[in-house]
């Protein structure tokens, strides 16, 4: 495979840097970086956040009082 060379300004240069696995090269680093993103069900995420009793309650009430303001406006 060929190879071609690119100018990286010194910011991007660092990022790429941070973003370098000790066992990859730049060329690995740049192909994860910018692969093709996956199209996944919704039903692939579930189970996957995992709240606790608290944050549940939360999202609950938070639920409940924007159906109350929905009902109010719109009854």
């Amino acid at each position: 495979m060929g190879s071609k060379t690119i100018s990286l300004d010194e910011e991007a240069y660092k990022r790429l840097r941070r973003e370098k696995n000790a066992n990859e090269s730049f060329s690995d680093v740049v192909k994860r970086l910018t692969r093709p993103l996956k199209h996944k069900s919704l039903a692939d995420f579930a189970g996957v956040w995992h709240l606790s009793s608290h944050e549940q309650q939360t999202i609950r009430t938070v639920l409940k009082e924007l159906g109350e303001q929905f009902d109010a406006l719109f009854g």
